[in-house]
Protein backbone atom coordinates (compact mmCIF):
# COMPACT_ATOMS: atom_id res chain seq x y z
CA UNK A 1 0.00 0.00 0.00
CA UNK A 2 1.41 3.67 -1.12
CA UNK A 3 2.02 5.65 2.70
CA UNK A 4 2.69 8.94 2.31
CA UNK A 5 5.00 10.93 4.95
CA UNK A 6 2.09 12.48 6.97
CA UNK A 7 1.67 11.33 10.63
CA UNK A 8 -0.54 11.00 13.03
CA UNK A 9 -0.03 12.04 16.90
CA UNK A 10 0.61 8.32 17.31
CA UNK A 11 3.12 8.67 14.61
CA UNK A 12 2.92 5.71 11.79
CA UNK A 13 2.11 7.07 8.38
CA UNK A 14 -1.55 7.12 7.41
CA UNK A 15 -2.57 5.04 3.80
CA UNK A 16 -2.75 7.73 1.03
CA UNK A 17 -5.96 6.03 -0.37
CA UNK A 18 -8.06 5.08 2.90
CA UNK A 19 -10.46 8.53 2.29
CA UNK A 20 -10.39 7.43 -1.39
CA UNK A 21 -11.40 4.31 -0.69
CA UNK A 22 -14.54 4.93 1.34
CA UNK A 23 -15.46 7.91 -0.82
CA UNK A 24 -15.76 5.82 -3.45
CA UNK A 25 -17.99 3.12 -1.53
CA UNK A 26 -20.52 6.01 -0.56
CA UNK A 27 -20.63 7.11 -4.02
CA UNK A 28 -21.06 3.91 -5.27
CA UNK A 29 -24.00 3.09 -2.86
CA UNK A 30 -22.34 0.32 -0.76
CA UNK A 31 -22.74 3.09 2.21
CA UNK A 32 -26.31 4.27 2.76
CA UNK A 33 -27.35 7.76 3.31
CA UNK A 34 -27.43 8.38 7.45
CA UNK A 35 -25.67 4.92 7.66
CA UNK A 36 -23.35 4.70 10.61
CA UNK A 37 -19.51 4.21 9.54
CA UNK A 38 -17.60 2.67 12.33
CA UNK A 39 -13.87 2.93 12.38
CA UNK A 40 -13.04 -0.44 13.30
CA UNK A 41 -14.87 -1.96 10.96
CA UNK A 42 -13.99 0.70 8.00
CA UNK A 43 -10.44 -0.71 9.56
CA UNK A 44 -10.62 -4.10 8.62
CA UNK A 45 -12.67 -3.44 5.04
CA UNK A 46 -9.65 -1.52 3.79
CA UNK A 47 -6.83 -2.83 5.96
CA UNK A 48 -6.11 0.04 7.51
CA UNK A 49 -4.79 1.57 10.64
CA UNK A 50 -7.59 3.35 12.56
CA UNK A 51 -5.81 6.77 12.93
CA UNK A 52 -5.74 6.44 8.84
CA UNK A 53 -9.62 5.19 9.24
CA UNK A 54 -9.97 8.53 11.28
CA UNK A 55 -8.45 11.28 9.31
CA UNK A 56 -9.99 9.85 6.07
CA UNK A 57 -13.57 10.61 7.87
CA UNK A 58 -12.22 14.01 9.00
CA UNK A 59 -11.10 14.62 5.08
CA UNK A 60 -14.55 13.25 3.94
CA UNK A 61 -16.40 15.42 6.94
CA UNK A 62 -14.69 18.38 5.11
CA UNK A 63 -15.86 17.12 1.41
CA UNK A 64 -19.59 16.74 2.40
CA UNK A 65 -19.61 13.33 2.11
CA UNK A 66 -19.88 12.74 5.88
CA UNK A 67 -21.11 14.13 9.27
CA UNK A 68 -19.84 13.58 12.91
CA UNK A 69 -22.12 13.39 15.40
CA UNK A 70 -21.18 14.05 18.85
CA UNK A 71 -20.06 10.86 21.15
CA UNK A 72 -21.76 8.78 18.19
CA UNK A 73 -19.20 9.15 15.45
CA UNK A 74 -19.59 9.16 11.76
CA UNK A 75 -22.43 8.36 9.79
CA UNK A 76 -23.04 9.01 5.34
CA UNK A 77 -24.25 12.64 4.79
CA UNK A 78 -28.14 12.42 2.91
CA UNK A 79 -28.24 15.54 0.77
CA UNK A 80 -31.63 16.76 0.13
CA UNK A 81 -33.09 17.63 -2.86
CA UNK A 82 -33.37 21.35 -2.01
CA UNK A 83 -29.35 21.23 -1.31
CA UNK A 84 -28.85 19.04 -4.57
CA UNK A 85 -30.58 21.76 -6.61
CA UNK A 86 -28.60 24.73 -4.92
CA UNK A 87 -24.88 22.49 -5.73
CA UNK A 88 -25.84 22.48 -9.25
CA UNK A 89 -26.71 26.62 -9.00
CA UNK A 90 -23.32 26.77 -7.68
CA UNK A 91 -21.80 24.65 -10.31
CA UNK A 92 -23.05 26.58 -13.47
CA UNK A 93 -20.65 29.60 -12.75
CA UNK A 94 -17.42 26.97 -12.44
CA UNK A 95 -18.84 24.70 -15.47
CA UNK A 96 -19.46 27.10 -17.76
CA UNK A 97 -16.38 28.86 -16.91
CA UNK A 98 -14.55 25.51 -17.73
CA UNK A 99 -16.11 25.01 -20.73
CA UNK A 100 -15.67 28.39 -21.97
CA UNK A 101 -11.51 28.23 -21.32
CA UNK A 102 -12.12 24.18 -22.40
CA UNK A 103 -13.37 25.81 -25.89
CA UNK A 104 -10.13 28.64 -25.97
CA UNK A 105 -7.34 25.58 -25.13
CA UNK A 106 -8.59 22.85 -27.21
CA UNK A 107 -5.76 21.47 -29.59
CA UNK A 108 -5.83 19.56 -32.76
CA UNK A 109 -5.43 16.33 -30.95
CA UNK A 110 -7.75 16.95 -28.21
CA UNK A 111 -10.83 17.26 -30.76
CA UNK A 112 -10.22 14.05 -32.74
CA UNK A 113 -10.49 13.19 -28.61
CA UNK A 114 -13.63 15.12 -28.38
CA UNK A 115 -14.95 13.92 -31.50
CA UNK A 116 -14.46 9.64 -30.48
CA UNK A 117 -16.45 10.61 -26.83
CA UNK A 118 -19.25 12.72 -28.99
CA UNK A 119 -19.83 9.34 -30.48
CA UNK A 120 -19.69 7.07 -27.82
CA UNK A 121 -22.20 9.24 -26.43
CA UNK A 122 -24.87 8.72 -29.35
CA UNK A 123 -24.11 5.06 -29.45
CA UNK A 124 -24.81 4.92 -26.17
CA UNK A 125 -27.82 6.91 -25.99
CA UNK A 126 -29.40 5.04 -29.46
CA UNK A 127 -28.83 1.86 -27.55
CA UNK A 128 -30.54 2.81 -24.68
CA UNK A 129 -27.48 1.72 -22.41
CA UNK A 130 -28.08 4.10 -19.40
CA UNK A 131 -25.39 2.96 -17.80
CA UNK A 132 -22.49 3.64 -20.60
CA UNK A 133 -24.41 7.10 -21.25
CA UNK A 134 -23.72 7.79 -17.18
CA UNK A 135 -20.08 6.87 -17.48
CA UNK A 136 -19.37 8.92 -20.41
CA UNK A 137 -21.05 12.15 -19.04
CA UNK A 138 -18.84 11.81 -16.07
CA UNK A 139 -15.87 11.28 -18.75
CA UNK A 140 -17.29 14.32 -20.40
CA UNK A 141 -16.87 16.80 -16.74
CA UNK A 142 -13.33 15.32 -16.27
CA UNK A 143 -11.87 16.25 -19.87
CA UNK A 144 -13.63 19.25 -19.89
CA UNK A 145 -12.31 20.26 -16.44
CA UNK A 146 -8.27 18.92 -17.24
CA UNK A 147 -9.04 21.49 -20.86
CA UNK A 148 -10.04 24.26 -19.13
CA UNK A 149 -6.46 24.45 -17.29
CA UNK A 150 -8.41 26.23 -14.27
CA UNK A 151 -7.38 23.95 -10.77
CA UNK A 152 -9.29 25.97 -8.35
CA UNK A 153 -12.49 25.49 -10.44
CA UNK A 154 -11.69 21.72 -11.04
CA UNK A 155 -10.87 21.46 -7.58
CA UNK A 156 -14.44 23.09 -6.35
CA UNK A 157 -16.61 21.05 -9.03
CA UNK A 158 -15.07 17.93 -7.43
CA UNK A 159 -16.35 18.58 -4.24
CA UNK A 160 -19.50 19.39 -5.15
CA UNK A 161 -19.89 16.68 -7.47
CA UNK A 162 -19.24 14.35 -4.81
CA UNK A 163 -22.03 15.63 -2.63
CA UNK A 164 -24.38 15.56 -4.99
CA UNK A 165 -23.41 11.91 -6.72
CA UNK A 166 -26.82 9.97 -6.03
CA UNK A 167 -28.82 12.62 -7.35
CA UNK A 168 -26.54 12.75 -10.12
CA UNK A 169 -27.39 8.98 -10.98
CA UNK A 170 -31.35 8.85 -10.14
CA UNK A 171 -31.07 12.02 -12.98
CA UNK A 172 -29.66 9.34 -15.48
CA UNK A 173 -32.57 6.96 -15.24
CA UNK A 174 -35.39 9.72 -14.45
CA UNK A 175 -37.82 8.80 -17.72
CA UNK A 176 -36.66 10.86 -20.80
CA UNK A 177 -34.00 12.90 -18.90
CA UNK A 178 -31.31 10.95 -21.07
CA UNK A 179 -32.96 11.38 -24.76
CA UNK A 180 -33.04 15.53 -23.61
CA UNK A 181 -29.23 15.64 -21.83
CA UNK A 182 -28.02 14.23 -24.46
CA UNK A 183 -27.97 16.77 -27.21
CA UNK A 184 -27.42 18.98 -24.90
CA UNK A 185 -23.74 17.27 -24.20
CA UNK A 186 -23.31 16.90 -27.27
CA UNK A 187 -23.59 20.93 -28.18
CA UNK A 188 -21.07 21.72 -25.53
CA UNK A 189 -18.74 19.29 -27.40
CA UNK A 190 -19.49 20.71 -30.53
CA UNK A 191 -19.18 24.01 -29.08
CA UNK A 192 -15.66 23.29 -27.54
CA UNK A 193 -14.56 21.29 -31.13
CA UNK A 194 -15.32 24.69 -32.91
CA UNK A 195 -13.21 26.71 -30.58
CA UNK A 196 -16.27 28.89 -29.28
CA UNK A 197 -16.10 30.08 -26.08
CA UNK A 198 -19.74 31.81 -26.12
CA UNK A 199 -21.74 28.80 -27.17
CA UNK A 200 -19.68 26.28 -25.16
CA UNK A 201 -20.61 28.83 -21.70
CA UNK A 202 -24.17 29.17 -23.59
CA UNK A 203 -24.80 25.27 -23.53
CA UNK A 204 -23.36 24.47 -20.18
CA UNK A 205 -25.92 26.76 -19.19
CA UNK A 206 -28.52 25.36 -20.76
CA UNK A 207 -27.85 21.80 -19.15
CA UNK A 208 -27.35 22.87 -16.12
CA UNK A 209 -30.79 24.58 -16.29
CA UNK A 210 -32.78 21.52 -17.02
CA UNK A 211 -30.64 19.57 -14.29
CA UNK A 212 -32.28 22.35 -12.11
CA UNK A 213 -35.58 21.94 -13.19
CA UNK A 214 -35.63 18.04 -13.54
CA UNK A 215 -34.14 17.82 -9.84
CA UNK A 216 -37.45 20.08 -9.00
CA UNK A 217 -39.84 17.63 -10.35
CA UNK A 218 -37.94 14.92 -8.19
CA UNK A 219 -38.78 17.12 -5.02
Amino acid sequence: MTLTSDTDAAGPPIPRDVAQQIREAILGGEFAPHQRLIEADLSDRFDAPRAAVRAALLTLSSEGLVERLPNRGARVRAISVDEAVEIVEVRVGLESLCARKAAENVDDEDIVSLRALREDIASAIGGGDLVAYSRLNQDLDRRLRDLSGHATASQLLERLRAQSARHQFRLAFHPGRAAQSAPEHIAIIDAVIARDPDAAEAATRTHLAGIVAVLRSLD
